[in-house]
């Protein structure tokens, strides 16, 4: 490892990256060997915890990317060219993660791997999400393929391939939830659409740390093209906010007026209730408002603000995915549930969920920082 690296802090970014997987595989082996009812807090109650919610993270980062930077190779957008290497190859790294997530979350990968073929259910949308997502990953890495080898028309049609099969996979995620009459937080046609737009908040965000971190901090040197750049994605992740703000206004509307049974009941205690401190500070004010402030204002529209603005995005959309998963489940579902707590359920990760998902995100970004040390990820001009 230490040949990969030039400087001091390199190598304590390697370290601290290696010391998070291996915290994150001991627990994975633990939960191997014990068993999921032993490790997790998850329940009858409430099956989905946060390896679900952090599955959905890296997915919808996963698709972000591939949306954001389909806007160079596929639509044209010239300063959109220089992030196509980069952005395709951390969304194939994003989406290998989620897969890993989840593979910890179900009792039995292997199993599910060998029946969705031997055995497909095509009224499931889970069957569904899992044969669109391999589509998708395949056709993530035939675009990067033909990027590395400068293959421009070759890329553009993988690229174009790509974006539809990002459109098809995400929304039918979105329609995993949607599609639960049971639960009606999550219930009806609104997800799918949500779930596309708050991941071109994440794809762009995704990109601006990573230009920053390519551009600032490694001093790689600047295309002529990088401050047009900065300033468009800036101005595009703003409206991107702004619309994702108006998307969660309307998302809450719904669930007050008429006090529908059991969705007002979830939002209330997103807005009021045990779910409100991550709501109203992670989601609204580090999420949405402060990176809109900061992208709108042309004092702090430099590569540091936009970059700081997508580390405020990232963060805020991790606990919106988590507040998503868990506000559809924490109203009971039958009478007589005991250990309620103001007459809703409680979860709360257990030291190995959080072990696992930490192990995730430094598996995530070691992956991704080892890349830039082993391929050649400037996009060479048309």
């Amino acid at each position: 490892m230490a040949s990969f690296t030039k400087r001091p802090g390199e190598l304590l970014w390697f370290s601290l990256l290696g010391l998070g997987m291996l915290v994150g595989a001991a627990a994975a082996l633990m939960v191997l060997i014990k068993g999921h009812s032993h490790m997790y807090n998850v329940s009858r109650e409430i099956p989905w915890g946060i390896l679900i919610s952090t599955y959905v993270f890296f997915v919808v980062s996963s698709t972000g990317l591939c949306l954001v930077s389909s806007l160079g190779h596929v639509f044209g957008i010239e300063q959109f060219e220089l992030i196509g290497r980069r952005a395709i190859l951390l969304a194939i790294i994003t989406l290998l993660t989620g897969f890993g997530t989840i593979a910890m979350e179900i009792n039995h990968p292997i199993r599910m791997a060998i029946y969705v073929i031997l055995s497909p259910n095509f009224e499931s949308p889970i069957w569904w999400m899992g044969t669109l997502y391999g589509i998708y990953l395949m056709l993530l890495i035939g675009e990067f393929y033909f990027l590395m080898r400068n293959h421009h028309k070759g890329a553009m049609t993988m690229g174009l391939l790509g974006f539809v099969a990002a459109v098809t996979a995400h929304s039918n995620l979105g329609g995993v939830f949607g599609l639960l009459e049971a639960r009606p937080y999550w219930h009806g046609s609104f997800l799918p659409l949500y779930f596309i737009l708050s991941a071109l908040v994440s794809g762009g965000a995704l990109i601006s740390i990573i230009v920053y971190y390519n551009y600032q901090f490694r001093k790689i040197a600047l295309p002529a093209r990088y401050p047009q750049f900065i300033d468009t994605l800036a101005k595009l992740q703003a409206l991107f906010l702004m619309i994702l703000t108006f998307f969660v206004t309307w998302k809450i509307i719904p669930g007050l007026y008429g006090r529908p049974p059991e969705k007002f009941e979830a939002t209330m205690a997103l807005l009021t209730g045990p779910m409100a401190f991550n709501f109203w500070f992670f989601e609204v004010l580090i999420g949405m408002l402060i990176p809109i402030g900061l992208l709108l204002n042309k004092k702090f529209r430099t590569p540091f603000g936009v970059m700081l603005a997508g580390v405020f995005c990232t963060v805020g959309i991790f606990f919106m995915r988590y507040d998503l998963v868990l506000g559809g489940q924490i109203v009971p579902m039958r009478e007589g549930e005991v250990n309620l707590v103001g007459g809703l359920l409680s979860y709360s990760p257990s030291l190995a969920e959080y072990a696992i998902v930490g192990g995730a995100l430094a598996t995530c970004m070691f992956l991704y920082t080892l890349a830039e040390k082993v391929f050649d990820l400037e996009m060479k001009s048309h």
